[in-house]
């Protein structure tokens, strides 16, 4: 499976890891020199997330957490887990 965000379509971006020795010259050493460079892969924080879509059905789904969080995807809400019954509910307005 594709590591891509299903709404925005960000991917895999490739980069490099550069490796240094030595200590600055502003903490009094004589300067850092790189030792190595090796190419490496960012990856997308994608999480599965249910969501609904705009006709109401559910679906589950590959988002990265920006899309979350921006609130491009609307998550799937639960229903309450637990309903006092209809007669306990009336007792209680009742009461009031």
């Amino acid at each position: 499976m594709a590591q891509v965000c299903e709404v925005c379509g960000k991917k895999s971006a490739v980069g490099n890891s550069v490796s240094h020795r030595g200590k600055a010259k502003y903490l009094g050493g004589v300067g850092t020199k790189v030792t190595g460079i090796t190419r490496r892969k960012f990856k997308p924080n994608l999480q599965r997330v249910r969501v609904t879509t705009n006709k109401g059905a559910t679906k589950t789904m590959r988002v990265c957490t920006q899309c979350i969080r921006s609130g491009a995807v609307t998550k799937k809400v639960h229903q309450s887990p637990f309903r006092l019954p209809k007669a306990a509910e009336e007792k209680d307005k009742d009461k009031k």
